[in-house]
This record gives C-alpha cells, structure tokens and sequence, in this order.
C-alpha cells in the first residue's frame, strides 16, 4: 500500500480530506497514540464460555452474522494499511474463535504484506481458545504469524468443561499451545480468567504447570465485558491476591513494561523458572495507557472493550471511498476519543448495556 496523504479538515468523527499533506500518526484527548488494532473475523465460537458467551443467550435460536455481512479479508487488510500509516504496528486477530473464520492463514499472509511508513512490517498475533491450533499453526506460521495467545482457564477436566460449557478437555488445548510452540509461534501466551469460588483454586496448579515451560501464563481479573455474562464484584480475585498466592509458593519479582500500553503487569520467579503476568482491569486500571481500537467483524470501529457502540467503516468502504478518506474517518473518531471506562467504573457503569466480548474480541 502507498502512503496515505491526506489533510483532515476538522478533528471530530466526520472529518473529510482536504489538501494534501503526509499523514502523522493519530493521538486522542488524552495524548494516547493509536498503537494496536484487534480485529474480529468472526462472532462465532465453539465454545459457551459463561463469562463470554452463556449457552442461555448464544444458544441454538442465536442468529449469528452471515457471511455477506464479515468484512472480506480484502476490506480488512485496507483498514488495517490504512491503520498502520495512523501509527499501529500491532495487529491481534481475534473473535469469536478467529480459526473458525474459513482460510485465516490467507488474511495472515496478505497482513504480513503490509508496511509502517519507515517500511516495518507489523507485529501480527492472534487469540484462541486453542482447540483448532494444532491443525493450523503451521500454517498460520508460514503465513506470517508472529505469536499466539491461547484461553485456558483451568487443567481439570470437569471444571473445564463446566467453563467452557463444551465436551474439549484441556488435554486438547495444552496440545495445541505445544504444536504452537514447535511451529515457532513461541513464547506462547497463556490467559486464564480468574473467578473467585468457581476456578481460583487453580492458580498454583497452572503456575506450576507453565513454569520452565518457555510459555508465559497470565491471570485476567473477571471482568464486567459486555451484558450478558453476569459479573459481580465478589467473585473478582484481585491481580495483588493472585500475585501473593504465587509468591508463597514460587517467589516472584517485578519486571518493567516493555512498551507503553503493555496489558499485563509482568512477573519473573526467582528461580530462573519463567515469567506470568496478570492483568487488573478492575483493581488497577490501565486506561491512562490504552493504545487499541477494535474492529468488529463486520466493520465497525471500537474504541474499548467496554464500549457501547462503534463506528461504521464498512458503509464508507462499500460506497468508493478512497484510503484518504478511510484515514480521515479513523483518524477523526480517534482523535476525540476519551475513553475511561475502568477508571469510572460503578453501579452505574456496570449496568450500562456495552457490546459483547464474543463479538469485538478480549
């Protein structure tokens, strides 16, 4: 893709081009640059995970989006181009279960075409349940996969399948993230949320399973994404009580950031044993720091996981619009972007109906 020129004639949503000028990378109110686009490809999942998507709402009758409605992988490597010359270098393809979007390794490869404007290419990495990855991470390698993050919420089988809501077990996965590692999608990400009363006392268990692994697990706090999945505030385990029940068993010590907006809070056992992370959108938001958008599968921008409504793309790219003016629209409804969500975060903020996580992805 040539480089965007254009010149925005406003700062708000609507902005249009104007005269021409090179393109600087987008900031919002807050001073925080547009560094990492997560992109959904699909809304679907095998999974019934409850605090995702709860067999009692995502069931049988659920109409999910036809395929006519999904962004073609054409549209979505334009936005994403387009993006990388507002300044992201980081892609995460996500869902849904994004290895259920037929033929991903074929967005992969036209991704790992795309360049920064000083001619880098991009960071592309993708999240999944695990369940399709020892199948396809070869492949996905080939095509330009960077690195994988896997969801694994605990190693026992019974409780497991009460999560997932599935008939997968563990097993499956743990073979996937092994096959994602020999592929050389390594170090491998391992997320596990965490909920009080129901899988917390699988912390150390996964700790001692992912020491001396070369894998990094990291601990989300339950989080309030969406409206459906029932979140209280009494079955958050904080990210301070996960880190001290580690520490008891495996000492660990602080490392720093390895770039502005880094999710997860980063951790190493003395031992020489690896490192975990653990992400605290609850109990210590990150928002100050924040550099991702979301696109959903069919072509609306997101500017948080707890947002509730996005902005219409695919309608500018269906009509013939110009890569000038995709830029000006994703540079205009960034740069009026101040969201905040976890740092307000209340009653009031709790019961605010937001977009689901199944359909703008983690």
């Amino acid at each position: 893709m040539s480089k965007v020129i254009f010149h925005t004639a406003g700062s708000g949503p609507d902005a249009q081009p104007g005269a021409s000028r090179p393109l600087g990378p987008a900031k919002d109110t807050r001073g925080r640059p547009l560094h990492d686009l997560r992109i959904s490809v699909t809304d679907r999942c095998n999974f019934r995970c409850t605090y995702c998507m709860p067999r009692e709402v995502f069931d049988a009758n659920y109409s999910f989006m036809p395929h006519s409605a999904l962004l073609s992988f054409e549209e979505i490597t334009r936005v994403a181009g387009v993006a990388a010359q507002l300044g992201v270098r980081k892609l995460r393809l996500t869902g849904g279960e994004p290895l259920l979007r037929k033929n991903i390794e074929t967005l992969i490869a036209m991704l790992a075409q795309l360049r920064t404007p000083d001619g880098m290419p991009l960071d592309i990495t993708l999240t999944t349940n695990g369940t399709l990855l020892a199948k396809k991470a070869r492949v996905l390698k080939e095509a330009g996969l960077s690195r994988v993050t896997v969801s694994l919420d605990s190693l026992d089988d019974a409780l497991f399948a009460r999560m997932s809501d599935s008939q997968v077990s563990p097993a499956t996965v743990l073979h996937g993230i092994e096959a994602a590692a020999e592929a050389g999608l390594a170090p491998v990400k391992v997320n596990m949320v965490v909920r009080k009363g129901l899988n917390d006392q699988q912390i150390i268990p996964m700790a001692r399973r992912f020491r001396h692994s070369g894998h990094v697990l990291r601990f989300i706090e339950f989080m309030d994404v969406g409206s459906t999945n029932g979140w209280n505030m009494d079955e958050v385990i904080t990210g301070a009580e996960i880190l001290q029940r580690i520490h008891a068993e495996f000492p660990v010590v602080s490392l720093q950031a390895d770039y502005r907006g880094e999710v997860a809070a980063r951790w190493r056992y003395e031992d020489g044993g690896g490192e975990v992370g653990v992400i605290t959108s609850v109990s210590q938001p990150f928002c100050g720091d924040c550099t991702r958008a979301r696109l959903s599968p069919e072509g609306r921008l997101f500017l948080c996981l707890f947002a509730t409504q996005g902005h219409d793309l695919r309608g500018l790219i269906r009509s013939g619009a110009s890569d000038q003016d995709i830029a000006a629209r994703m540079a205009g409804i960034w740069s009026v972007r101040d969201d905040n969500y976890s740092e307000i975060r209340g009653r009031a903020t709790v019961a605010r109906k937001k977009i689901e996580m199944s359909y703008i992805g983690g």
